[in-house]
């Protein structure tokens, strides 16, 4: 393995947070979708988004990236939450350039402030950790879903981003292809990135998360420690999550 290959351009990443969502409120078709939410992420390591679908996991992703504009309230990281050389987004759909694997990575390295003599370099070097080493003059269209996938995080962390968000990342994914990047993310966070993952996939948040917040209907209903979460929720909704019932 490359020795810090995905360690932050800004490793003080203590400097960069907390993340504070405050009073943010959202319309969608004119009705509210979330209402004064607020939360605070003050943790380093991996802190899992999980609820039902249409609970406002992703939506609440697509507001701290910047993507979409609260209409009121404030999304506060202690750093500029614009800029691209400090964050690192995957969306659950993919989305890859019509253009090889190595021009996909060359491209996000164009649009950054990484040092123009070493962006071919950096490349090079994911590609050899990432073992896509062979498939880097392909179509990145033309790969398989899970070789998508996996050219999509490692363009976004291409940069050495300080924050990595990550929507589904394993969604349809085979269990090898899914541990391959599961593995991923925990050497990631290891490095000193701040991982903010999506997922309806309890067994995924319990494998991988430091901290959980659960979403109901646009609501945070629990935001607390993995161990805690499955061992002792405090609310219905998540203990009728955690057994498979259907939420209202």
């Amino acid at each position: 393995m490359i020795k810090n290959i995905f360690k932050p351009f800004n490793n003080n990443l203590k400097s960069l947070l907390p993340i504070n969502f405050h009073n943010v409120s959202l319309k969608l078709d004119n009705n509210y979708f979330f209402n004064k939410l607020s939360f605070k992420i003050n943790t380093s390591g991996i802190s899992v988004f999980i609820g039902a679908n249409g609970a406002g996991k992703s939506t609440c992703i697509k507001l701290l990236t910047g993507l979409i504009k609260p209409h009121s309230g404030k999304v506060l990281f202690s750093i500029d939450n614009k800029n691209l050389d400090t964050i690192g987004y995957v969306p659950q759909k993919i989305i890859l350039l019509r253009r090889s694997v190595e021009k996909n990575l060359l491209h996000t390295l164009s649009i950054s402030n990484y040092p123009t003599n070493k962006k071919k370099q950096r490349v090079k070097e994911i590609l050899k950790f990432a073992k896509l080493e062979h498939l880097a003059k392909q179509s990145a269209r033309n790969l398989s879903i899970g070789q998508q996938q996996l050219v999509s995080i490692m363009r976004a962390l291409v940069i050495r981003p300080s924050f990595l968000f990550l929507d589904e990342p394993c969604a349809n994914l085979d269990p090898k292809t899914t541990r391959i990047i599961e593995n991923l993310i925990k050497t990631v966070s290891k490095s000193g990135v701040k991982i903010i993952i999506v997922t309806h996939d309890l067994f995924q948040a319990k494998r991988l998360a430091n901290d959980i917040l659960f979403f109901q209907n646009g609501k945070i209903i629990e935001h607390t420690e993995t161990k805690s979460f499955f061992k002792n929720p405090r609310s219905k909704e998540v203990k009728d999550f955690k057994k498979g019932l259907l939420l209202k």
